[in-house]
């Protein structure tokens, strides 16, 4: 793969036209553009960062939400040790999909159908659609049930929710969706609120930090961690992040910024995830109890940490649903334009890329339909989601893992050793993680 700097203009040969080009190069103008094509540092990272943060924080969506916060309340703090693994593996993973990106300046599903052919393509759109049906309906859901907790009735938010996101992503710039996108991560915040006024017992946190044990480890609790692997490190995260990347042009001179910003945001959805836990864990206090939604585990804290602990998770819920409400049938709409050769883009418009938003849409549409549905209980298909994307993660993993170590495709960009083994490694580990829990459900079934 050639690679894709863009030469400034001033390194043109200048044997050949004298003192012209060192007129030139006295012009301020110019030399401002030679700068910022140049950038480096702070402002390099600014200009970048936005796809790594947004593709980490929407794996905090209602989904996610729901898993840590039934973690917190079956479990309390026993297993608050898996999140510095999750982060670690999350930001592994990330920085070789934003390396993917900026080096081939194609998104994920392009390179897998080049380099694994058409089959394995299919299979992966089906994955990540049947996924990403289930999470959007998961997070249509956590916003109608977010907004429930002040009284709004489901019926009318869910539609009206999807609507306002659907106008935002169609009608919208890359640029100005990315800003919105941003500004939502902002709501994060709430859930630190939240953890901090439970007041819990911060000796215990880090020793549950520091100290793994998997000892006497049910089938339903092992069910459960898969699942939290499966909504930290999500398949379409990884299809949101390439695409972004590559839609937004960031070139390989601004390789280091956008690798910082694809592992900072794996640890900031990190740590908003044990601060759910957190906060979970104290206010149910570890009874065993499943929650019946994420909006209950907000009700939840008002005893323990007074209405204003519950707004904030009720409205960090909303804009986490938000936010994923677009991610997840983007993701999808991307990933099948690309893999079929067809026009795809948030800078396209309606006209120009047809079947992209036509994707976009119905994904979109069935999850605020489904939603409507008298008596649905979410709950179920949102755990289960979660552990459909654990389930399917090794196999979208070892694409990555193969792709970026590709030296063919990445020339000196490629994985180093290390990585890759570390790669390989979780492949193998997340393998063998699925194996053991069907194993032992299997075995509990026919008890």
């Amino acid at each position: 793969m050639a690679d894709r700097r863009v030469v400034a203009p001033l390194e043109l040969d200048r044997s050949a036209t004298g003192g012209f080009f060192a007129l030139l190069a006295r012009i301020p103008l110019l030399r401002l553009r030679e700068t910022f094509r140049r950038r480096r540092g702070p402002i390099a990272f600014l200009a970048v960062v936005g796809p790594g943060l947004i593709a980490g924080v929407a794996g905090n969506d209602a989904g996610g939400i729901t898993t840590y916060a039934t973690l917190g309340s079956m479990t309390g703090l026993r297993f608050l040790w898996v999140l510095p693994f999750t982060a670690l593996l999350l930001a592994l993973v990330q920085e070789s999909v934003a390396r993917l990106g900026v080096v081939s300046g194609q998104g994920l599903s392009d390179l897998i159908r080049e380099h694994f052919g058409v089959r394995w393509t299919l299979f992966a759109m089906i994955v990540l659609l049947l996924a990403n049906l289930a999470n959007t309906v998961a997070n249509v859901a956590g916003a109608a049930s977010a907004l429930a907790i002040f009284g709004a009735p489901v019926a009318v938010t869910a539609p009206l929710t999807a609507f306002v996101v659907w106008v935002l992503v169609v009608y919208g710039s890359y640029k100005s969706v990315e800003r919105i996108f941003l500004s939502l991560t902002a709501v994060f915040l709430a859930y630190i609120a939240a953890a901090l006024l439970a007041k819990p017992n911060w000796a215990e946190v880090a020793s549950s930090l520091t100290n793994p044990s998997l000892g006497g480890v049910s089938g339903a609790e092992m069910l459960l961690l898969v699942a939290v692997v499966g909504t930290t490190v999500t398949p379409y995260m990884q299809f949101y992040l390439q695409s972004a990347v590559a839609e937004k042009g960031i070139d390989v001179e601004e390789l280091g910024a956008a690798r910082a910003d694809a592992i900072l945001g794996s640890i900031w959805t990190n740590f908003i995830a044990a601060c759910v836990v957190i906060a979970t864990a104290v206010a149910l206090g570890a009874t065993g109890k499943p929650i019946a939604s994420a909006a209950d585990a907000a009700v939840a804290l008002e005893p323990l940490a007074g209405s204003f602990a519950t707004i904030l998770f009720g409205a960090g819920l909303f804009g986490a649903s938000v936010l994923a409400m677009a991610i997840m049938p983007l993701t999808t709409a991307f990933a099948i334009a690309e893999s079929f050769g067809l026009e795809s883009g948030v800078n396209k418009k309606l006209s120009e890329a047809p079947a992209f938003y036509g994707i976009f849409t119905v994904i979109l549409a069935i999850g605020a339909i489904v939603v409507m549905i008298p008596g649905l209980d979410p709950v179920g298909a949102i755990i289960s989601s979660q552990y459909l994307q654990g389930l399917f993660l090794p196999i979208i993993l070892a694409f990555i893992v193969r792709l970026a170590s590709s030296e063919r495709l990445l020339g000196v960009h490629a994985s180093p050793r290390w990585l890759r083994a570390a790669g390989w490694g979780a492949v193998a580990l997340l393998a063998v993680l699925n194996v053991g829990v069907i194993l032992a459900n299997l075995f509990r079934l026919g008890a």
